[in-house]
């Protein structure tokens, strides 16, 4: 099999408001660097990718050079503009890419414990599959409806979806011609709208998505963890 091209777009577009900050979370540090730039880190050492993508308002663009220069941070990628949300976001990443072929992954800027093996993994199983995304069975009982009206569900055939999600550059910029709709919660929703079957991968535990300061705290438990051994 011809191996495609792959390109990694990052988006970082989130605020501050759920972590109850003025500065947007994927600038908080963690363990002395910006969250985003250990992701980005990682993306980087992988060795995957001819080419990395930030999107990232533009408001917060001179404030993302400011933090590079004060880090020295050195991770080649592109900087474009984000969005009103975060499909916005994706698709305008996506029109920066337009006019070149291969596989790209997408990935949230604020989760920065993904790892090398499972980005590996996600990249080989589009090559096969045609797209990859990975998820986690949840451990907890699952209910569905309201307060008062509920039914529990079969937790053994449920999802927790993470990214990166990866697939055809093409085929996904296609799908990101769609109109919005609150369904388009990831990339796996657009591309599923658009006609695509998806293929999930085994997910990792430890990439979560930092949205909350206990995120924050168990984001800074991994990587002491990861330190010591």
């Amino acid at each position: 099999m011809k191996l495609l091209p792959n390109y990694a777009l990052i988006v970082a577009g989130g605020s501050g408001t759920r972590m109850g900050t003025d500065l947007p979370k994927q600038f908080i540090e963690l363990k002395g660097l910006p969250i985003l730039m250990h992701t980005l880190n990682v993306f980087e050492k992988s060795n995957l990718f001819n080419e990395i993508l930030l999107v990232m308002h533009p408001d917060y663009h001179d404030y993302w050079q400011d933090l590079c220069t004060k880090h020295h941070f050195c991770v080649g990628h592109t900087l474009v503009q984000g969005g009103e949300t975060r499909y916005h976001s994706v698709k305008n990443g996506l029109n920066a890419l337009k006019g070149k072929n291969g596989l790209v992954a997408i990935h949230d800027g604020v989760r920065p414990l993904v790892t090398q093996t499972l980005i590996t993994k996600c990249i080989d199983a589009a090559q096969k599959h045609g797209n990859a995304i990975p998820a986690l069975n949840p451990h907890e009982s699952i209910r569905q409806g309201t307060f008062a009206h509920n039914h529990s569900l079969d937790r053994n055939s449920l999802w927790l979806v993470q990214t990166p999600q990866v697939f055809n550059l093409n085929r996904l910029t296609e799908y990101y011609q769609a109109k919005w709709t609150k369904t388009f919660t990831d990339d796996s929703s657009v591309a599923e709208m658009g006609g695509e079957n998806i293929y999930i991968i085994e997910g990792e535990k430890e990439n979560i998505k930092i949205t909350t300061l206990t995120d924050l705290n168990i984001a800074e438990t991994f990587l002491r963890l990861q330190n010591e051994c």
